[in-house]
């Protein structure tokens, strides 16, 4: 029976998931490949670091030359994290023959089609399921199962951190700072949460679904995005009350043959399954032209969700080595896609600003609205201490640059303060 070896970079959370489950369903793998996975080598930063994983037989050492060299080692799983040093350590293992397996989602919105290009001439296997909605097998399913429709949309909650955070805020009445402090106890956000609170994260995955989904490489430059450090719990109450559930979503839809990408807080229809997912899960709502809406729904981090979506790519190389298949892109779409302008944008808006209150207020924020022909489907005031009243609104659909003017005229009335401008999404 063929053995073959692999190596791997890092070894924290999702790498020693990698280890567990190669050691638990080692028989299964054989069965399935027809041959033995061996890790053989771990690289780690520091050798003498307790490990809650049993590397009986496997070499552990500091020394990233080890992978390069050795003959022995066919695939090397790459979850150490990092942009630059991870792109410097996969260029030399391609370039050393390797395949690489990777879940480092940076490094893949970043430099994926360097790397993909890189693998291809060098005849090896490149593949990032990981990278994207944890345990869920989401590219790889566009890839296959949507090879011969037309992706209208992908849209979903691919943040685990922020998803927590707005549960929390919805269900327990939490406040933001409130609802970050208890998702950084219980270890689903980072001692410094940027990345996942402005967004970030999320726009790098949207990145990777909309390449896989559309053929388009974008950078973070081209998606519109919005974190939810600004949401506040009023305006998660008062979406409640008007029926939707606030959730963080990217968005990459095609508007008349023209892709627009987007990440930011968005009302959801409370009867919408993704209304529904909490904590720390993801879902990802795929919509084809032929097949219509499908959603698939899972955990979106953890050590043995993500280390499973590893698995499958080491799986998929293993048969490509024993077929002698290696070498091709893990997503060969391309096309030539716009992007949409703000024109063609079209959603419902919800609006919550702070006003003086009195007399007069209400009819300049009208006359605002009207100047861009935009119009109110659903408002309400609520009262606010020191003179003021918060208003919060739906507005009838409009576009993107309807709500950009808004917004513009809104700055010159220093006397009024919008709080909020999220999307609203149809039911």
């Amino acid at each position: 029976m063929k053995t073959i070896d692999i190596g791997i970079l890092g070894l924290g959370t999702v790498g020693s998931g990698v280890v567990k489950i190669l050691q638990d369903n080692a028989q299964k793998i054989t069965d399935i490949t027809g041959c033995k996975l061996n890790v053989k080598t771990v690289v780690v930063r520091d050798v003498t670091a307790k490990r809650n994983v049993d590397l009986t037989g496997i070499e552990l050492t500091d020394d990233f030359t080890k992978l390069v060299t050795d003959d022995d080692i066919k695939i090397v799983v790459e979850v150490m994290g990092t942009v630059e040093t991870a792109r410097s350590y996969i260029k030399q293992l391609l370039n050393a023959k390797k395949h690489v397996v990777t879940a480092n989602k940076d490094l893949i919105a970043q430099h994926g089609p360097e790397l993909s290009e890189l693998a291809k001439q060098n005849h090896c296997d490149l593949f990032y399921e990981a990278s994207v909605a944890g345990g869920i097998p989401i590219l790889r399913t566009i890839v296959n199962s949507f090879a011969a429709d037309q992706v209208e949309s992908v849209l979903g909650i691919v943040n685990g951190t922020t998803n927590f955070i707005l549960t929390q805020m919805t269900q327990n009445g939490l406040s933001y700072a409130q609802a970050l402090k208890l998702a950084q106890e219980k270890g689903f956000a980072e001692a410094d949460p940027t990345n996942d609170v402005k967004g970030k994260d999320a726009a790098y995955k949207m990145i990777i679904l909309t390449q896989f989904a559309f053929g388009k490489d974008i950078t973070v430059d081209d998606v519109k995005l919005e974190g939810i450090d600004g949401v506040q719990l009023a305006d998660i109450n008062e979406a409640a009350q008007l029926g939707y559930t606030i959730k963080l979503l990217g968005i990459a839809k095609l508007i008349d043959d023209k892709l627009d990408v987007s990440v930011g807080p968005v009302l959801v229809p409370s009867s919408r399954p993704l209304a529904a997912i909490q904590n720390e899960n993801n879902a990802v709502l795929v919509t084809g032209k032929a097949v219509g809406e499908t959603m698939f729904y899972g955990p979106g981090a953890g050590e043995l969700p993500t280390a499973n979506s590893v698995l499958s790519d080491i799986i998929a190389v293993t048969k490509d080595i024993v077929l002698e298949t290696t070498g091709s892109r893990f997503n060969g779409y391309v096309k030539n896609v716009a992007l949409a302008p703000a024109s063609d944008v079209i959603y419902p808006y919800y609006l919550s600003l702070v006003l003086p209150d009195k007399p007069g207020q209400m009819l300049k924020l009208t006359e605002i609205m009207a100047k861009q022909k935009a119009s109110f489907n659903v408002i309400k005031q609520t009262g606010e201490s020191q003179g003021t009243a918060r208003i919060s609104l739906v507005t009838h659909t409009m576009t993107e640059a309807q709500l950009n003017a808004i917004k513009a005229e809104l700055k010159e009335m220093p006397e009024m303060q919008l709080l909020a401008a999220y999307k609203v999404l149809e039911g």
